[in-house]
């Protein structure tokens, strides 16, 4: 369903990109931002998902800066080496890439961004500083409780696994007490990536519930 492409940033670096366009005329777009793991099989999927929905959905690659088309799987020799390109992120560079995902499809109509694990920091990251989105939802995003003194300016949605051993639940109350203009929900039971089908911590329970609120969320925000 989707192709790879190239993005540009305003600071003229050349970074790849999947997207995924909806078999009819699209109602809006959608930026994914991925996790740790690279533009790999699952956010191509996510993005496919959310084609099926009807809006083209575009993944830039947050990584190309310093590994060109990485991706991964869940291993944990997979997971210690995906780590490595979170020990010092450059926000800056990060947010750049995303924007120019945002301008590649603003033109279509109105634009969201959702994004998981680190890419659920930048999405709400990008809803406080970016320019261009009408929503933003963030899956556990253990960063955004470090920026929750930043307002968003669109509507914006977050979800916490209760059992993230990565994002502590006083973390999470700290961004609700922060932040009681986001819609915060916390899935009980859910551990960290509880939405990834393809790893260990997925929680369909969770998943069910957590995917139509996204999805019911984007419906009400990109008209």
């Amino acid at each position: 369903m989707g192709q790879d492409i190239k993005l540009t940033a305003s600071d003229n670096f050349q970074l790849g990109a999947y997207r995924a366009d909806p078999a009819g005329s699209p109602k809006g777009a959608v930026v994914v931002i991925q996790e740790i793991f690279g533009v790999n099989h699952h956010i191509r999927s996510v993005c496919d998902r959310l084609a099926g929905e009807g809006y083209v959905a575009i993944a830039p690659s947050i990584f190309d800066r310093t590994s060109p088309n990485f991706q991964s799987g869940y291993t944990p020799d997979d997971i210690a080496e995906a780590r490595k390109f979170v020990a010092s992120p450059d926000w800056e560079a990060m947010l750049r890439d995303t924007q120019a995902a945002i301008d590649a499809v603003k033109s279509i109509g109105p634009v969201g961004i959702i994004g998981f694990c680190l890419g659920g920091s930048i999405a709400y990251v990008a809803a406080t500083r970016l320019s261009g989105l009408k929503a933003a939802i963030g899956y556990y995003g253990g960063a955004v409780v470090r920026f929750a003194d930043e307002t968003p300016k669109v509507p914006t949605q977050l979800h916490f696994g209760e059992k993230d051993t990565g994002i502590p639940l006083t973390d999470v109350e700290t961004v609700k007490a922060k932040r009681p203009d986001v819609q915060v929900f916390i899935y009980p039971g859910a551990q960290h990536g509880f939405h990834c089908d393809e790893r260990p911590s997925y929680d369909k329970a969770s998943s069910d519930i957590a995917w139509p609120r996204s999805l019911a969320f984007f419906a009400t925000h990109l008209k």
